[in-house]
């Protein structure tokens, strides 16, 4: 394994009544007010909202709402967050849902207390965070992102039409609670969507070098085989708790940075699906289902091994018979069909894609990502694109 450094601050309570038993005692350790901060409305809908509101004004603790955080957290709406909680002199963020929720107050909570430009300072490039963001706690409504355990958080800055993530450890929220039972409203699609999201995570980590047997991908195979298990069971059953609370504890695991340690990771299919969410705001999960089967057909010949590896040890494919470009593509065949069975598109028009977007736009947009086995060509990323329209 390559040499590593490993932090996680992020303390977790899961399971069913976790919020309960312990918001409030996390919550009472930074005074001032509590931010609420909350997507469309689900939240409300659900009855998770009256339940979190009514547990922290039963302590005493004053609150104030941030609604409206939109699937792709816009710059504009980290900006607006950070005022309010300036205004309202916040001690805490609370961030109540998914992947976006949780990724949009990370950004807050150090646009909050930083005098200059975050998007320029820290999301343009790499920066140094030699201060202390303002404290988040997350309660965890939707899985998938695995956001709730790590600092990264992905922004979409509409006027240069650019979407990044960066990983800040000083950004981890202080607690996260992971009720499985929050997650059985959650829509299909939205299930299946945030399921191949933690999918994506795990692979685009495994189908990178060292290749050398090591315990990352050792553990990464055990987690995709969690996931093609888990996740058709909780589309077939919302309520099975089991199902559920597996894929939330994988979404974790796929992004706490357990399985990074010792690899390059690739994330190249991440980085157009990024792009393409930039220019068309289309759904994230969606859209790597529509890129990962054909980017993989454009790099498996250079990382043959792992891909063999990934056919026989996460699909069960036999090699008998067979070379090892056959085992691999039937191992890319797999993920297809599956993807297929969980009920998410195979084409860009299938998810709102316009037939004049701009791919070719799109695709020089896209950062190249080092780590890949193949480095793919913005005309290569182009390709894809369009072939998959």
């Amino acid at each position: 394994m390559d040499n590593f450094i490993f932090e996680n601050r992020t303390k977790v309570y899961f399971g069913k009544g976790c919020v309960r038993e312990f918001l409030v005692c996390e919550a009472k350790k930074y005074g001032g007010k509590v931010m609420l901060a909350y997507g469309g409305g689900s939240v409300k809908k659900n009855g998770i909202y009256d339940e979190i509101i009514s547990l922290l004004r039963d302590a005493d603790l004053e609150t104030v709402d941030f609604p409206g955080i939109m699937a792709n957290p816009t710059y504009e709406k980290v900006l607006e967050g950070a005022r309010l909680a300036r205004e309202e002199n916040v001690g805490l963020i609370l961030g109540v849902g998914g992947g976006s929720v949780m990724d949009c107050c990370k950004a807050i909570s150090l646009a909050a207390v930083y005098d200059g430009d975050i998007w320029k300072d820290y999301w343009a490039r790499n920066g140094v965070i030699g201060f202390e963001p303002l404290p988040l706690g997350v309660v965890v409504t939707v899985t998938g992102t695995g956001s709730e355990m790590n600092g990264g958080a992905v922004i979409t800055n509409e006027a240069l039409k650019v979407k990044t993530g960066r990983d800040y450890p000083a950004c981890n929220p202080r607690f996260a609670l992971l009720d499985p039972t929050y997650t059985f409203t959650v829509p299909a699609l939205q299930t299946a969507a945030g399921g191949f999201d933690t999918l994506s995570h795990i692979m685009e980590i495994y189908f990178s070098k060292p290749d050398e047997d090591n315990v990352s991908d050792d553990i990464a195979e055990a987690l995709m085989r969690g996931v093609i298990k888990n996740l058709p069971a909780a589309l077939k059953d919302p309520e099975d708790y089991t199902a559920r609370s597996n894929l939330m504890w994988l979404a974790t695991m796929a992004e706490n940075r357990v399985i990074k340690l010792g690899k390059r990771t690739d994330f190249q299919a991440h980085q157009i699906e990024h792009q393409l969410g930039a220019y068309t705001d289309c759904n994230h999960g969606c859209g790597l289902a529509v890129i990962t089967p054909p980017y993989y057909r454009r790099i498996y010949e250079a990382g043959i091994c792992k891909f063999v590896r990934f056919a026989t040890n996460v699909w069960g494919i036999s090699t008998v018979g067979k070379n090892s470009a056959q085992v691999a593509r039937e191992g890319i065949d797999a993920l297809e069909k599956f993807i297929r069975d969980i009920g998410l598109p195979s084409r860009l028009r299938d998810i709102g894609v316009a037939e004049d977007a701009p791919l070719d736009e799109i695709a020089q947009s896209c950062n190249i990502s080092p780590g890949s086995y193949k480095q793919l060509t913005h005309e290569e990323i182009a390709e894809i694109l369009k072939s998959n329209y």
